[in-house]
């Protein structure tokens, strides 16, 4: 079994179905609610887990009763949370999430940013095959796709807004949203945007957009790699299960090519089922769906 280390945030999402996101002060009713875990990098581990590979999650939380239920939900997914470090005295993270009848989502989250940024623990965790990390605990980042580059195993980026050149430049995978990519570049053409971060790393670069699929350069071409069309119901987490399943994926052998298919059929499939972690696939939906797919 493959062993995917990820380092970044872990919450608790409190989920609401609704006809329309709001945009007035009043009182609504949802059609459904869920309440389940999430964060990207949580997330990750979870699809990572029920795609057949070994999850350990490097987090923070806080000592209450939040974190008690995202511990217990990760480790009923089968992941592995002995470095999941709480902090007395500090909160642990949780989202509201709104999703339309378009599976399209709103989500606010609440983050204690005085929970300590100290990170030279990650050091202490095993080797592990693949190492993926988000953005949003920039330290973990760092020390994460350091012992990376340091085992010469591949060191993926979950790179959002918060990005940092120093991360980009530690990763051999570096995968942005659109949002990341053009917040980092200031360039809104994702063919110059990604031009751009050529000149600063060597490591392997792309942009996932939704439903439009995945796109890279090769030798100064874009290309894209689309998704199938799918009924959504619930995008949210869907590119935290990409992640997962691109970093399990190249764990187990296959290109960068081939990852992303198998990471664009994974976050497809998550999005046709309400409840966020709720819709991440085991291995044998997801092999189901590639064959009746044709991907």
């Amino acid at each position: 079994m493959k062993t995917v280390l990820v380092t970044g945030v872990s919450v608790i999402d409190f989920i609401f179905q609704l006809d329309e996101i709001p945009k007035t002060y009043e009182k609504f009713r949802a059609n459904d609610a869920f309440i389940t875990g999430g964060g990207p990098a949580a997330n990750a581990a979870v699809a990572v887990s029920r795609l057949g590979g070994s999850a350990t999650l490097a987090s923070r939380l806080g000592e209450d009763e939040i974190a008690k239920l995202i511990k217990s939900d990760l480790a009923n997914e089968g992941v592995n949370t002995n470095y999941i470090k709480q902090f007395e005295g500090h909160r642990s993270p949780f989202a509201s999430a709104y999703i339309d009848k378009k599976g399209e989502r709103q989500i606010v989250v609440y983050r204690d940013h005085k929970i300590p940024l100290d990170a030279s623990w990650i050091n202490d965790i095993e080797d592990h095959d693949v190492y993926l990390a988000d953005t949003r605990w920039n330290e973990g980042t760092i020390e994460t796709l350091k012992i990376a580059k340091r085992l010469n195993r591949p060191g993926i980026l979950d790179a959002e807004d918060t990005v940092t050149f120093e991360a980009i430049q530690n990763a051999s995978h570096i995968a942005f949203s659109l949002f990341g990519l053009q917040s980092f570049t200031n360039k809104k053409n994702i063919k110059d945007a990604l031009k751009e971060i050529s000149l600063i790393t060597k490591g392997w670069t792309c942009v996932t957009q939704g439903e439009k699929g995945v796109y890279f350069l090769n030798n100064s071409e874009l290309v894209n790699i689309p998704t199938v069309k799918i009924d959504a119901k619930d995008t949210l987490g869907a590119g935290d299960v990409w992640h997962g399943a691109f970093a399990l994926s190249l764990a187990e052998g296959n290109n960068e090519i081939e990852a992303v298919k198998f990471a664009n059929s994974a976050a497809s499939l998550k999005c046709t089922v309400f409840g966020g972690r709720k819709g991440i696939p085991f291995r044998q939906q997801l092999e189901n769906f590639i064959k009746e797919t044709n991907i």
